[in-house]
């Protein structure tokens, strides 16, 4: 439901139908792993929305998760990123820039509760557009027994190729997602 609404927003404010939406492939984890990758991306629909349920193994209770397009590591900030945070209590707020990835959301990490899973809606806009930047919106959260945090945030790759591959990087590529960690990458028609 939540996918129809955030799809149906792109451009007409109506929720789009569920057959707007196809599965392009899905990755689940039977062992950790450092990157979830999506390759041969076709370029046949307007917009990409990817939905996860991600665990990292990193030493924090929600750890970042980043992305790259098309292995593009180029030097020169080819990637911004903006976030929101809340946990409840009081919200933090940045931004930032790198050569070699983006921000995209938050994962859960080894010190989260047992079996918690961080989850959340990343949506690429005119991913296969040559003529303009791509940008990406995220929304995600965490819980830990009753805490946690959520997280809007949204990032842009300075570069008009269109995109055909997407690396999922666990703790900004400081760490591996956890075995049971899944990817769902699905095509929105236009």
């Amino acid at each position: 439901m939540i996918g129809a609404i955030t799809a149906g927003l792109f451009s007409t404010g109506v929720a789009a139908s569920a057959t707007s939406f196809e599965s392009i492939a899905t990755v689940t984890l039977g062992t950790s792993q450092a990157t979830v990758d999506f390759t041969s991306i076709p370029s046949t629909y307007k917009h990409l929305q990817i939905r996860f349920m991600a665990r990292n193994t990193g030493s924090n209770t929600n750890g970042y998760q980043a992305l790259q397009y098309n292995g593009d590591t180029t030097n020169g900030n080819y990637y911004f990123y903006h976030f929101l945070d809340g946990d409840g209590a009081s919200a933090t707020a940045g931004n930032g820039g790198t050569n070699a990835l983006s921000l995209a959301g938050r994962s859960a990490g080894a010190n989260a509760t047992a079996n918690n899973y961080g989850v959340g809606v990343i949506d690429i806009l005119d991913y296969a557009n040559t003529n303009k930047y791509k940008v990406h919106r995220s929304l995600t959260g965490t819980d830990n027994n009753g805490s946690g945090l959520v997280e809007l945030s949204s990032g842009e790759w300075y570069s008009t190729a269109a995109i055909t591959s997407i690396k999922f990087l666990a703790g900004a590529g400081g760490y591996n997602f956890a075995s049971g960690t899944t990817f769902a990458l699905y095509g929105i028609k236009g």
